[in-house]
């Protein structure tokens, strides 16, 4: 384990973490990420510097607006802690590397898209395509290799036709995911895909429980589940795989 590149990378990550919220928040508006600067969605109060520490002023203000007292919501604190762990996680785990700029890449595209599915039920192309491309790029510079084009490729296909046979559990925005959790974990992609189904099933069967026969009309957010998928292969596939085929 590399605890040195991690400590140094916890920071910097809170404060793209920060960044993401704002992403979140206004690309599927169609808005600018970068003007107008921050203001509380309350009372549109621009927010100080003083109040935009990440984590740190969301605990000092107890998770309200300093102006107009408005609940800020859980989203923003979670998002940047969830990065800054995965990113520290990456370095930890891969060290000052190609793959460790992948992964973190590849956590940081999970974290906001997970955060804009929740909300707006929708996989932004102009945010998941890229980071694919680019986690793919840093794939490669760290072990040239067809194994990850043809998994991401490979994963893709594989939602693509689970989506043509059920379109009402599964859209587009989940094959394009399949494809970046592909390029980031390679041949340990069906762990992120076994891994974010199986944990779908969990608000499916609760759905199921309240709901009886209408739960077949309900739609539930899948990208997070195939986000946590792919951080569990992300950091643990590669053993996940090692044990199954030894196992066989």
């Amino acid at each position: 384990m590399h605890l040195g590149p991690a400590v140094v990378a916890f920071l910097p990550a809170l404060a793209v973490g920060s960044f993401l919220n704002v992403v979140a928040a206004r690309v599927p508006e169609g808005r600018s990420v970068v003007q107008p600067g921050s203001a509380c969605p309350h009372c549109g109060t621009e927010i100080r510097a003083r109040d935009n520490v990440p984590l740190l002023s969301y605990l000092v203000l107890r998770g309200r607006c300093r102006d107009c007292g408005a609940a800020i919501g859980w989203r923003y604190p979670a998002v940047e802690l969830a990065t800054a762990l995965l990113v520290a996680g990456c370095f930890a785990d891969f060290g000052v590397s190609w793959h460790a700029a992948a992964g973190a890449v590849f956590s940081i595209a999970l974290v906001v898209i997970s955060a804009i599915d929740l909300e707006h039920r929708i996989v932004p192309n102009k945010i998941v395509l890229p980071a694919a491309a680019v986690v793919l790029a840093l794939m490669l510079a760290s072990k040239l290799s067809i194994e990850w084009p043809i998994a991401g490729f490979g994963a893709a296909l594989f939602l693509f036709l689970a989506a043509l046979a059920y379109p009402r559990g599964m859209g587009m925005g989940d094959v394009k995911m399949a494809l970046l959790l592909g390029f980031a974990t390679g041949k340990a992609v069906p762990v992120a895909l076994f891994a974010g189904m199986v944990t779908a099933l969990v608000p499916s069967a609760v759905l199921v429980a309240r709901h009886g026969a209408a739960a077949r009309k309900m739609a539930i957010p899948f990208a997070p589940f195939l986000a946590l998928g792919g951080v569990v292969a992300l950091f643990a596939g590669p053993a996940v795989v090692h044990w199954y085929l030894h196992l066989l």
